[in-house]
């Protein structure tokens, strides 16, 4: 099993984060992929157009995200990996600590996936917003 760790600010309080995280609108204008999403502890949720699916493990508002997450490359064998979201507040913004854990061997590079496909459109989504608040 593999984990990986990743940090990146963004110019948005971590309300606005946390929301956008959990909101299926939100989250697909973030990435420019189709995504559903629940704000509900156990809610499922998929993003990606169903590429990646999962629930909501816990949720502790503007704060943590934990997710059980799955994309349609892990075997049925795999057991789900786990993905923690944690928000804390910066002077510009907010800081996201990404913790994916729990990776099955032979899996594509989550890393670069997920700075390609969520940070930087996320970076883009945001400035272009431009909501801070």
């Amino acid at each position: 099993m593999k984990s990986i760790q990743l940090k990146e600010t963004f110019n948005v309080s971590p309300e606005i984060l946390y929301n956008t995280w959990l909101d299926s609108k939100a989250h697909t204008e973030m990435t420019g992929s189709q995504a559903v999403c629940s704000s509900e502890t156990n809610g499922n949720f998929s993003a990606w157009e169903g590429y990646i699916t999962g629930f909501n493990i816990s949720l502790e508002p503007n704060n943590k995200i934990v997710q059980s997450w799955r994309t349609t490359e892990f075997s049925e064998s795999d057991k789900d990996s786990e993905l923690i979201i944690q928000i804390s507040a910066t002077k510009e913004g907010s800081l996201l600590t990404l913790i994916h854990s729990n990776i099955p061997e032979g899996q594509s590079d989550y890393e670069n996936g997920w700075i390609e496909h969520y940070f930087k459109p996320m970076k883009q989504y945001f400035q272009k917003t431009k909501r801070l608040k």
